[in-house]
C-alpha cells in the first residue's frame, strides 16, 4: 500500500472510502491511524480508533473543553497541550488526570509553550483540536487547524475585529471543502431548552418578529495580581480580559452569547444597521487596560424590527441574563440563569424536558460526527455572531451609525497580525476609545 503523509491521505479519502468504515486490521497500524482519522463524507471512523486530542489554551474554559472531550468519546485521549505559560500546561495536565488518569498522554515533549504552541500542538499528530486561547489569536489558529486536516473545537468569540472574521470565514469555507467537523463555543445552541424554545419561535410561534431585549448583567472578572518575574508583556497577557486588542472588550469576549440569542430569535438573519453607547464608569483604574464596563446597543433589521442589547461588569448592581422576544403573536422568555422557558400569546408553550449539560453536549455531538463521517459546522454561525458583538462595539465606540456593510469592510485591526513577546502593545500606550471622537476605519 502506498504511504501518504496525514494531510495527502485527507485529500484522498473521499474517493477511495466513501461509505464504509475501515477495520484498522486491514493496515499496518501507522496507515490505519491515517485511515481512521479521515473525515470524508460518508466515512465513518472505526470505534476501535483511539482519536487524538490537543488542547491549545490551558486555561479554566479549555482545561473544561477538554474534560468534556475525554468523557465524550470511551476511545480518546490527550496528546498534546500548549500555552503561552508553561505553568498553565502543568496546571491543567494536573486537574485533567485527576478525572480522566486512563486518558492522557503528554509526555514533557507534547507540552509546547510560547506564541508557536498552537503549530507544535497541531503538527503533533492530533485528529482533534481544541482552540481555547485568548480571542485574539483565534483566526490564525483555526486557519492552522484547517489547513493541516483536523477536526476543531472552536471557543467564542473567535476575533476581536473584521479583519480577523474575514480570515475565519475564508478558513470556514476551506474546512466544508475539507468536510471538517467544526463545533464552536456558543454553547447555548447545544443546551436542551435554548433550542426547543428558539425552536418555537423560528417555527412561527411569535408570528413576526418585532423586538428582542436581550442581556448579559454582571459583576466583577478575575484579576491577576502581578508577580515580581513577570514582564510587562506578561501581565498584560494574564490579565487579556482588559485589552481590547486581545479580549474584543467585553460585550466581545462574554456578552456575545447574548447577542447570539437575538440573532437566534431573528433567524440568523443579519442586521442592516445598528447604532449604541458605552463607556466606562466603574472599572477605570489603569489595571482594567481599556476596555468599557457597560454597553447598549440597538440592533436594526430590514423590516423594521429590533434589537436591544444591554451589558454590564459591575460589581453591586443588578443582574440580569436573558432573552425576550416580542412577535405579532406573543411574548417569549428564555432565562439563562434559570428554567423559565416560555410563550405568552395566541400559541402558549412552555419548556418541561430535561436540562442538559450543553458543554458536554457540545463534544458529544463534535465527536459523534467524527466517529459517523457526518460533519458538523458551526463556522458561519460563530463567525456571524461574534461580528453582531464587534459590530455593537464599533457603534459603541465611534457613537456612529455603523452598518453590516461597514462593519464587515472595517480595516481596523486592534492588535498585531502576528504577537510575540517583540510586538506586543505597550499597556500605557493603550486609548480608551471616547465616542464622537474615536474613528470609524
Amino acid at each position: 500500500m502506498k504511504k501518504h503523509n496525514r494531510r495527502e491521505f485527507l485529500k484522498l479519502t473521499g474517493l477511495a472510502m466513501a461509505g464504509s468504515v475501515v477495520p484498522l486490521s486491514a493496515c499496518s497500524a501507522s496507515e490505519g491511524a491515517m485511515v481512521a482519522s479521515a473525515a470524508a463524507t460518508g466515512t465513518a471512523v472505526s470505534p476501535d480508533y483511539t482519536l487524538k486530542v490537543g488542547l491549545v489554551g490551558c486555561g479554566g474554559r479549555g482545561t473544561g473543553a477538554a474534560n468534556q472531550a475525554l468523557s465524550a468519546d470511551p476511545n480518546v485521549e490527550l496528546t498534546a497541550l500548549g500555552d503561552l505559560f508553561p505553568d498553565q500546561i502543568e496546571r491543567s495536565v494536573e486537574q485533567l488526570t485527576h478525572r480522566h488518569a486512563d486518558k492522557i498522554n503528554v509526555p514533557e515533549e507534547r507540552r509546547f509553550s510560547g506564541f508557536d504552541n498552537y503549530q507544535k500542538v497541531i503538527d503533533s499528530g492530533v485528529d482533534v483540536v481544541l482552540l481555547a486561547a485568548p480571542p485574539a489569536f483565534r483566526p490564525a489558529h483555526l486557519e492552522y487547524a484547517v489547513d493541516a486536516g483536523v477536526h476543531i473545537f472552536c471557543e467564542k468569540p473567535v476575533a476581536v475585529d473584521a479583519p480577523g472574521i474575514r480570515k475565519i470565514l475564508d478558513a470556514v469555507k476551506r474546512s466544508k471543502e475539507k468536510d471538517l467537523s467544526i463545533v464552536s463555543g456558543f454553547c447555548w445552541r447545544y443546551h436542551n431548552a435554548k433550542r426547543a424554545f428558539f425552536g418555537q419561535i423560528n417555527d412561527g410561534a411569535l408570528g413576526e418578529i418585532r423586538t428582542v431585549y436581550n442581556t448579559y448583567l454582571t459583576g466583577s472578572l478575575w484579576f491577576r495580581d502581578r508577580q515580581p518575574d513577570w514582564s510587562d508583556q506578561q501581565y498584560q497577557l494574564r490579565n487579556w480580559l482588559y485589552y481590547n486588542w486581545i479580549s474584543g472588550d467585553h460585550i466581545v469576549e462574554q456578552a456575545v452569547h447574548s447577542v447570539d440569542f437575538m440573532s437566534w430569535a431573528m433567524g440568523d438573519e443579519m442586521p442592516v444597521s445598528v447604532i449604541g453607547t458605552g463607556g466606562r464608569q466603574v472599572r477605570t483604574d489603569a489595571r482594567f487596560g481599556n476596555i468599557y464596563d457597560h454597553f447598549a446597543i440597538t440592533y436594526e433589521y430590514a423590516n423594521g424590527a429590533k434589537g436591544f442589547h444591554f451589558s454590564r461588569q459591575q460589581p453591586n448592581c443588578e443582574n440580569s441574563y436573558k432573552a425576550e422576544v416580542f412577535g405579532s403573536e406573543g411574548i417569549g422568555r428564555a432565562l439563562a440563569s434559570g428554567i423559565e422557558y416560555s410563550i405568552n400569546g395566541s400559541n402558549p408553550w412552555e419548556y418541561d424536558g430535561p436540562i442538559n449539560d450543553m458543554y458536554q453536549t457540545q463534544h458529544d455531538e463534535l465527536f459523534e460526527s467524527i466517529r459517523n463521517g457526518r460533519p458538523v459546522n458551526d463556522g458561519e454561525l460563530m463567525a456571524n455572531s461574534t461580528m453582531l458583538a464587534i459590530m455593537g462595539r464599533m457603534a459603541a465606540y465611534t457613537g456612529r451609525r455603523v452598518t453590516w456593510e461597514d462593519a464587515m469592510n472595517s480595516t481596523k485591526k486592534l492588535g498585531p497580525d502576528h504577537p510575540d513577546w517583540d510586538n506586543i502593545p505597550d499597556a500605557t500606550a493603550l486609548e480608551v476609545a471616547m465616542p464622537g471622537v474615536t474613528r470609524f476605519t
